[in-house]
């Protein structure tokens, strides 16, 4: 027999795809590491997290209402929920009262939401940590071709981009991202009980013009956050590799070209930076623009009930509130997908790295 015949090739793993930033790839490459089989505990951390979250968005929905009742009562009209001979009119329908249920549920929805973020951070991070490690350990599996064809300092600013982007995911998607759409379908469920089906329409036009903008400017902008990443692996990676041969470039007297090179890897970031910086003020300003439309027509159409009678004050300040507390899930659920896309962009070349085959590897043991 051939002692020194070649071994087999190695079955062929899974790759995991960077997919250029593809999010449900992503979603479901990392969600073993969100939900690890071999830890029970992180799991029940994950269901107490959520169940926390969404008694936070209750309570969120409470907020309006709690508006309502207090400003009725401040114009004198009833119209907390309690009936008009009952001696609890005096306790629930009285301003004071009303107020201090506001701030009662405002600071209701804080503590739930910091609590939730607190016990979900270590699920979070033992997800970056074992993702990094993991990343980590194949790198060295690689061959010593591969890491003549990179550059040392590339390579340590994958892995570092990698882990910020895998904890912007982790949080954002099981933290953020289905939440913020259990909030919007609430309070439109509130608009079309207190309110009627114009509102619905209104509400319907907005978001959809809204998450369409976010939508298209959001792509627009990966793409230049790519090209600023490209041009920052391409400087980090310049300085460290010179810096390493720190004696070979004293002894060719090349520092004056280093630096030249390392000029102009940095004026292309700087370029790429200014753009993406450019690009979110255009995107801020057309997601406000889009919004306020919104909110001017459906507090335009309740000033209309108010001055026909169909509508109280009350109600006039309520469609405000929802209407803003809407805003706040929408202008977050544009900074979740926009953060969701970048950090998704920021660790796809991890998951090229995790991708790649090693060209040589050594004989399981025991055999022959």
């Amino acid at each position: 027999m051939n002692m020194h015949a070649s071994p087999p090739p190695p079955a062929a793993r899974p790759p995991i795809p960077a997919g250029r930033g593809a999010l449900w790839r992503t979603v479901v490459n990392l969600w073993p590491y969100m939900w690890p089989a071999d830890r029970r505990d992180l799991k029940w951390r994950v269901v107490f997290a959520m169940l926390l979250l969404f008694a936070a968005k209750l309570a969120t929905i409470a907020i309006p209402f709690t508006f309502k009742w207090a400003t009725d009562a401040l114009v004198g009209t009833g119209s907390a929920p309690v009936a008009p001979d009952s001696w609890l009119v005096w306790t629930l329908a009285a301003p004071m009262a009303m107020t201090a249920a506001y701030g009662g549920t405002r600071i209701l929805m804080a503590l739930l939401t910091q609590l939730r973020d607190g016990l979900f951070a270590k699920v979070a991070m033992h997800a970056v940590r074992r993702l990094a490690v993991k990343t980590f350990e194949h790198m060295h599996l690689l061959s010593l071709r591969f890491h003549l064809e990179r550059k040392t300092g590339g390579l340590t600013r994958v892995l570092e981009r990698g882990r910020t982007g895998i904890e912007t995911i982790v949080r954002m998607v099981i933290l953020q991202l289905a939440p913020t759409i259990v909030e919007i379908a609430l309070i439109v469920g509130v608009l079309v009980w207190q309110f009627d089906l114009r509102y619905v329409a209104v509400i319907v036009v907005t978001v959809g013009l809204y998450m369409a903008f976010t939508y298209y400017a959001t792509e627009w902008r990966i793409g230049i956050r790519r090209r600023m990443n490209d041009s920052d692996t391409d400087a980090n990676t310049k300085a460290i590799d010179s810096l390493l041969n720190y004696e070979t470039v004293k002894y060719f007297n090349a520092e004056a070209r280093e630096s030249q090179r390392y000029d102009g890897s940095m004026a292309r970031y700087e370029e790429a930076s200014v753009k993406s910086y450019s690009s979110l003020a255009v995107l801020n300003a057309g997601q406000a623009v889009v919004f306020t439309l919104g909110l001017t027509a459906a507090m335009g159409m309740c000033a209309q009930g108010v001055i026909a009678g169909t509508q109280t004050v009350g109600d006039f300040v309520m469609i405000n509130a929802m209407m803003v507390q809407l805003y706040q899930p929408l202008n977050f659920m544009g900074m979740v997908y926009r953060e969701i896309k970048q950090a998704a962009t920021d660790i796809e070349s991890m998951f090229t790295l995790l991708a790649r085959e090693a060209d040589v590897r050594d004989r399981p043991a025991g055999a022959s």
